[in-house]
C-alpha cells in the first residue's frame, strides 16, 4: 500500500500504477458477524459504534468483469454506517447473505465481517475485462447505487431495480478502507478543485438531495417555491438548502442552535427556525401529537416566508412527519428519504387528503442523477459540506458524533491520504470558486 500511495502522490501514470502489484490484504473498517447481538437490551441512544467498528486487515477479493479496484484516499461517515455499527434496525449480515445467494460473484459478499462505508474518493488501480469507460489512474468519486444492470426492472430508473442495493451497507467491500471494490457504473470524475476529503463527502448525500428536489423522480422544485428543510445544516439538508437557493426557491431552514442558524444565513438562507429556541413539542406524550404545536409551527413558517411551504424536505420521520404533513401547502409535496427519529410515522389524514397534499418517497439516486449532482459539485455550483476530518483509526469516534448529532454537514475520513489538503488538481479553479465558499462548513463545524 505504501508503494501505491507514493505513486499516487507522485502523479504516476496509469501504466505505472498498473505495474505495482496489489496487496493480498488491505486495512478496513469492519463490523463482525459474531458481534451482531452485542447491543441487545441497550437503548439505541446508548449504543456506541466505537465498540463495534474495528480496524483490521481483510483479504482483497477477485474482481468481477464489471468492477474496479479503487485506492481510497478518503471516505466519509453516513447514517447508514451508524445503523450498521449499532445493528439497527437489523444486522446487515442478512442482507449480505441474500446477495450471496444471487450469483457466483455475489458469494464473495457473504462473509464473517463487513467492510462498511458508502462514500469514497480515490484512484482506479484495476478494472475488470468488461469495463469500458474507466482506466487505471483515473481520479474518481464513488456513488453508492449498486444495481444489477441485467435486470429489466432497473432500466427505467435503476432505483426501482428489484435487487438495487446501497454499496457498503447492503454489500460488502465498502469505502471506509484503503481499497474498495465497486461496479464501474458507480464511478464518477473527482471534482478537480477539491481535496480528497472534500471530494469524498458528497456523493451519497448530494445525490440524495438532488433526486428529492430537482429530479423528475422527486418533488420537481421550481422557481419561487417555498421549501421547508429539516436539519438544514445536516448531511443532506445542507445540500438541499443550496439546491433551493440555486433553483430560485426560498429555503426555510430548521436547525437546533444559533450557530447553525448563522451558518444558514451565511449560505444565503434568510428564513431560519431554531426549533430548540422555539421549544416545539409536536408530541404531548409518546402516543399523542399536539395539533396546537403544528399550528404554532405553521404560523412561524408563514411569518418568515409569507406562505406555507410548497415542498417539505423530510427525513426525520416519526418526530416530525405529523407537523410536516400539516404545514405543507394545499396541493404541496412532502418528500421523504429517511426516518432518523423512528420509522413508524403518524399524521392526521384529514389535513392530508382534504387539502390534496402529496407524500413522495425517495431513495438515494440513479446513475444519471448522481452524475449530474457530481457535475454541479465540479462546476462549483454546489459546495461540499465537510465540517471535520478523522483518520481511519478513529472511525468509531466519528460515527459516534453522527449518532449523537454532534456535527454539522459531513465528517470526512482519511484512508490512504496521510494528511488533509491533498488531491487538488486545479488550484486556479479553486481560487475562482472561492476558498470561503468551499470551506464554509469547515469553519463552522471543524
Amino acid at each position: 500500500m505504501q508503494s501505491i500511495l507514493e505513486a499516487v502522490q507522485a502523479g504516476a501514470t496509469g501504466d505505472e500504477l498498473a505495474s505495482i502489484p496489489l496487496p493480498e490484504s488491505y486495512r478496513a473498517a469492519i463490523v463482525r458477524r459474531e458481534d451482531a447481538a452485542m447491543f441487545e437490551g441497550v437503548a439505541s441512544a446508548d449504543k456506541d459504534p466505537r465498540q463495534s467498528l474495528h480496524i483490521g486487515e481483510v483479504p482483497l477479493p477477485e474482481i468481477a468483469p464489471d468492477e474496479a479496484v479503487v485506492a481510497v484516499m478518503a471516505s466519509s461517515i453516513n447514517f447508514n454506517t451508524v445503523w450498521t455499527s449499532i445493528f439497527e434496525p437489523i444486522p446487515t449480515f442478512g442482507l449480505l447473505d441474500r446477495l450471496g445467494k444471487e450469483s457466483e460473484w455475489g458469494k464473495r459478499h457473504a462473509l464473517p465481517y463487513q467492510v462498511v462505508g458508502s462514500d469514497a474518493a480515490g484512484v482506479v488501480l484495476r478494472v475488470g475485462s468488461a469495463v469500458r469507460n474507466w482506466t487505471v489512474g483515473d481520479r474518481v468519486t464513488v456513488h453508492c447505487n449498486y444495481v444489477d444492470d441485467q435486470d429489466p426492472s432497473a432500466h427505467d430508473d435503476s432505483m426501482l431495480g428489484s435487487n438495487q442495493r446501497i454499496w457498503g451497507f447492503e454489500t460488502n467491500f465498502g469505502g471506509l478502507a484503503d481499497l474498495t471494490i465497486v461496479k464501474a457504473n458507480q464511478l464518477m470524475p473527482k471534482p478537480t478543485h477539491l481535496t480528497w476529503e472534500e471530494s469524498a463527502v458528497n456523493a451519497l448525500c448530494n445525490s440524495t438531495s438532488y433526486r428529492m428536489l430537482v429530479s423528475r423522480n422527486g418533488a420537481r422544485m421550481k422557481q419561487g417555491d417555498n421549501v421547508l428543510i429539516w436539519g438544514a445544516t445536516g448531511g443532506i439538508g445542507g445540500y438541499a438548502t443550496q439546491y433551493v437557493l440555486n433553483g430560485g426557491g426560498t429555503p426555510i431552514g430548521i436547525v437546533s442552535s444559533p450557530q447553525k442558524a448563522a451558518l444558514l444565513n451565511e449560505l444565503g438562507c434568510e428564513a431560519v427556525i431554531d426549533r430548540k429556541a422555539e421549544n416545539y413539542r409536536f408530541w404531548s406524550d409518546e402516543h399523542t401529537q399536539d395539533e396546537t404545536e403544528w399550528r404554532r409551527f405553521g404560523k412561524k413558517i408563514r411569518s418568515l416566508a409569507g406562505d406555507d411551504p410548497d415542498i417539505v424536505f423530510e427525513h426525520v420521520g416519526r418526530q416530525t412527519m405529523g407537523a410536516s404533513i400539516f404545514a405543507c401547502k394545499r396541493g404541496g409535496t412532502v418528500v421523504t428519504c429517511a426516518a432518523t427519529s423512528g420509522y413508524m410515522v403518524e399524521f392526521d389524514n384529514r389535513h392530508f387528503w382534504m387539502k390534496l397534499k402529496k407524500l413522495l418517497s425517495s431513495h438515494f439516486a440513479n446513475y444519471s442523477e448522481a452524475w449530474e449532482a457530481n457535475r454541479l459539485i465540479n462546476l462549483g455550483k454546489i459546495q461540499p459540506l465537510l465540517s471535520a476530518v478523522y483518520p481511519l483509526e478513529q472511525v468509531g469516534s466519528a460515527a459516534l458524533k453522527i449518532h449523537r448529532n454532534e456535527h454539522e454537514g459531513k465528517i470526512g475520513i482519511l484512508c490512504l491520504a496521510p494528511t488533509e489538503g491533498l488531491g487538488i488538481d486545479d488550484p486556479e479553479k479553486r481560487d475562482r470558486i472561492g476558498e470561503d465558499k468551499i470551506t464554509i462548513f469547515r469553519r463552522y463545524g471543524g
